[in-house]
């Protein structure tokens, strides 16, 4: 029986080439090694979205770009958090067996209140409970499906961390494993994709590459790549170049060697390196750009493949709350 990993999909904005090569391929070559799920975490959403028609779009944008992306709902779970009403209840549940100093150290919460404290303003100024609450939250996200792994970033390893310690208390409090303790699956060696200013990619920093735009739209927002004052004449070292860091992404090795050759010879100018950029990312953009235009353009259909996900996951989320009903008694 192979083992079961979980992934969770903030719905919190376009999707965009980052996103592609640092979350969604490497999660989805998870389905070769494991029983995967995947769920759109629409309830985590609401800390940070408050506009309605905006949230709802957004939901069923990334969950298009998941499907266009290749993730298979045949072959994987693939539901909406909010379809899952058990999450909730195990959430309450596991609230009752988790210290405030926990969720006291957690990243998110201490970034929130030094902010505040920088700028003078009261300590917890703007920190609602969905805040100071998310990792017990994103533990019941976990826990419910029996996960064994689940992939994070470094910097999330502390989430998991969390629910392995929920998870303990608990099964030490009734002497038995009443929930399966998770491990993190730390992607070590996860590509940080540079954006067009050279930093990293993040909506953060208003320098991405979106996945799904047009044809022309993606065209102009690579022409838009930060570079240096290098003549046409001088050579250029494809190493410290972005452009070339994004090409290698999407080109075959000969085509890398090539274009290579051209930047150390000389005679290429910028302008040049992105529209060569831009032919090899709109080769590999356009069938998947393609699927998205099909899928969104029949939203029914989409909602039908995440409720079909739900009908799925339900059953595994009710014997977990169940089996912990039973043992704290209130079964």
């Amino acid at each position: 029986m192979k083992k079961i990993s979980l992934t969770g999909i903030k719905p919190t904005g376009d999707l965009h080439i980052g996103n592609y090569f640092g979350a969604i391929k490497p999660a989805l070559e998870l389905t070769k090694e494991y029983d995967a799920r995947y769920f759109i975490a629409d309830y985590h959403a609401l800390n940070t979205m408050r506009d309605p028609k905006g949230l709802n779009s957004t939901i069923r944008q990334v969950a298009a770009g998941w499907l266009a992306s290749g993730l298979d709902p045949e072959k994987v779970i693939f539901y909406r958090q909010s379809s899952i009403p058990e999450v909730f209840e195990l959430a309450t549940m596991l609230m009752a067996f988790t210290a405030k100093g926990l969720m006291n150290r957690a990243h998110a919460y201490k970034a929130a209140i030094q902010e505040n404290n920088e700028k003078g303003d009261d300590t917890d100024a703007g920190i609602n409970m969905g805040l100071f609450t998310y990792p017990i939250l994103m533990a019941a996200d976990i826990i419910i499906f029996d996960s064994d792994i689940v992939p994070v970033g470094k910097d999330q390893v502390q989430h998991i961390e969390m629910a392995q310690d929920i998870a303990q208390s608990i099964n030490a409090n009734y002497g038995q494993q009443v929930l399966k303790i998770p491990q993190a699956g730390v992607q070590e060696d996860s590509a940080v994709i540079p954006g067009l200013d050279g930093r990293k990619m993040s909506k953060s920093y208003n320098n991405v590459i979106p996945l799904f735009v047009p044809e022309k739209t993606l065209r102009k927002t690579i022409m838009r790549i930060t570079t240096n004052s290098q003549s046409v004449e001088e050579p250029k070292d494809p190493d410290t170049s972005q452009i070339f860091q994004l090409y290698k992404l999407f080109a075959d090795a000969a085509e890398q060697e090539a274009l290579a050759g051209r930047y150390r010879a000389g005679g290429m100018g910028w302008g040049d390196a992105k529209e060569e950029l831009f032919q090899v990312v709109n080769r590999c953009l356009t069938p998947i750009r393609e699927r998205y235009d099909t899928i969104m353009a029949d939203i029914p259909a989409l909602d039908k493949i995440l409720e079909q996900g739900a009908e799925k996951a339900r059953p595994i989320a009710a014997a977990t709350v169940k089996r912990f009903r039973k043992a704290a008694g209130i079964d």
